[in-house]
């Protein structure tokens, strides 16, 4: 909790004294700075300490409290709030007081409740007057950077920021992008974090890591926070760059476990130069899968390390292919694994490993589109389509390319389920249309370009009953519906009309079904 500094002026110390014990000043957010007993000292306490707070007597020899406001209005300084006691109920300080802008006007004895509750009016005044003064810094901020990279700011303006950030000759400083990943809406946990919330807590740890007192000057490039980062703010760290980004990226871990990438651009002597630091630091961007393990890049290190853009081989991507649409899960694990460390070994740029994924990701689309299956059905699809507009590790890239195979290798088996349902179904209605002829399983299998052994193996497996059992089924089922309709027609004459080229052989195969033969079935009837 931000704690406002509080000096106070009176000429009686037991008032001083008995106020410290009276009040809980931390807990009305504020903390006593010193204390004077004339105002002649306070005034210079106030000049050195730059308190938010003055609490002062009205009546003190020399300068009296009022005149003490006067002087401090003069000075050019962050002007502190006043409350002021007195001894005396006098209407007319207490209307002088009020036209100097005095908070309060608190009359002697003090009353503990009624004055802890002017510290908790003036404190939350304080922090929404503060919170204004951030907000406004921080638009400054944003415009100050938004012109510098377009080149637009003016002279007297980069002089101004110099000052207020520090910026002295021989100083330098540089343009920082921070990145968060791997936090999205179809991640594993679901809980996606916003960009405003990320920039608070690097805003936070920037000012808790280096003590800033100046202004932190952020901007938001559209997925990633860029900053400005003066040699003042690298103090703390013996000026290295390095060592700062290592303390910052270790206290933003804290928030959001091993999530977060710096990206330095180079350090230059003037602020009209950061355009020069930002292009660098976008160069640096690049090089985020290479250095994954660290996660920090800074460009005067990497910038002569070559990146490489590299295409899938055609007969391994054939490979893939085959080995993906032969449902070879394993062997398709082992390609993407390989895949993966060399983007980071052999050093594909980003634009490289886009395009090889794509590749992959059109190979599967397509060979589900040839089976007559929906792609959009696939929950993994949209957020592998979508990846390179986010912030992923090549680790969450990984694992969404890893479950889109999965999931695509699962819906093709269906598709090819399906189908295989598909052409059994045909297959035997065509049996049930053509019984009554000259038919086997190899015919019908050399028909429908299947091989007979698999055909026989998934008739049964489909319908519970091999081949040639159904096909006798419908032979004896339609021999025994003729002998029902026609007492005249002759046996070997049904033979013939279901199926059968030896009369004997149809006599003995209904015999076998029915325990009875046609004849016996006819009398039965009769």
């Amino acid at each position: 909790m931000h704690m406002y500094r509080a000096v106070l002026v009176d000429d009686e110390s037991f008032t001083r004294k008995g106020l410290m014990k009276l009040i809980d000043w931390e807990a009305c957010g504020f903390q006593v700075a010193g204390e004077a007993d004339n105002g002649e000292d306070a005034f210079e306490l106030i000049k050195r300490e730059q308190p938010d707070l003055v609490i002062t007597d009205i009546r003190m020899p020399v300068i009296d409290g009022l005149e003490l406001i006067k002087l401090i209005s003069l000075e050019n300084m962050i002007q502190p709030s006043f409350i002021i006691i007195s001894g005396y109920n006098d209407f007319k300080y207490a209307q002088q007081a009020m036209r100097y802008g005095v908070h309060d006007f608190v009359v002697k004895p003090i009353d503990e409740i009624e004055f802890t509750a002017i510290l908790q009016s003036l404190n939350n005044k304080l922090k929404h007057e503060r919170e204004e003064q951030l907000e406004k810094e921080r638009l400054r901020g944003v415009e100050l950077i938004k012109s510098l990279i377009l080149g637009e700011a003016a002279d007297v303006v980069i002089a101004e920021w110099e000052v207020r950030l520090q910026i002295s000759k021989g100083d330098d400083v540089a343009y920082v992008f921070a990145e968060l990943n791997d936090t999205h809406s179809w991640q594993q946990s679901g809980n996606a974090t916003s960009n405003t919330r990320f920039k608070e807590k690097l805003e936070a740890e920037l000012i808790r890591i280096t003590a800033a007192e100046q202004p932190i000057c952020m901007h938001e490039h559209r997925n990633r926070i860029g900053m400005l980062v003066p040699s003042e703010l690298l103090k703390p760290f013996q000026g290295e760059l390095e060592h700062f980004l290592v303390k910052l990226r270790d206290a933003l871990d804290v928030h959001f476990g091993r999530g977060v990438f710096l990206y330095a651009g180079t350090r230059v002597s003037r602020l009209s130069d950061i355009r020069e630091s930002y292009k660098a630091a976008k160069e640096a961007l690049l090089y985020k899968y290479i250095h994954e393990d660290k996660r920090i890049v800074v460009y005067d290190q990497i910038r002569l390390e070559p990146l490489h853009y590299i295409s899938f081989e055609p007969a391994l991507f054939h490979e893939f292919m085959e080995q993906f649409e032969e449902l070879k899960l394993d062997s398709v694990h082992t390609k993407v694994e390989h895949w993966f460390r060399d983007f980071r070994d052999k050093r594909y740029a980003p634009e490289a490993i886009k395009m090889n994924l794509q590749q992959c990701v059109m190979g599967i689309l397509k060979t589900i589109r040839s089976m007559e299956g929906e792609e959009l059905t696939l929950s993994t699809l949209q957020p592998l389509l979508n990846w390179h507009d986010n912030n992923l590790s090549l680790g969450e890239l990984h694992r969404l390319f890893t479950a889109f195979i999965e999931e695509s290798q699962n819906y093709v088996a269906e598709l090819r389920k399906e189908q295989q349902k598909g052409g059994i179904n045909k297959i035997k209605s065509y049996i049930e249309l053509h019984f009554s002829h000259n038919i086997s399983l190899k015919s019908i299998a050399a028909i429908f370009y299947i091989n007979p052994v698999y055909l026989g193996q998934l008739f049964k497996k489909t319908y519970g009953v091999y081949f040639n059992e159904f096909l006798l089924q419908l032979r004896v089922s339609e021999a025994k519906k003729l002998l029902r309709q026609s007492s005249t027609i002759r046996i070997y004459e049904i033979a013939e009309k279901v199926g059968f080229s030896n009369a004997d052989y149809f006599v003995t195969q209904f015999e076998k079904l029915e325990h009875m033969t046609p004849t016996e079935y006819r009398n039965q009837l009769k």
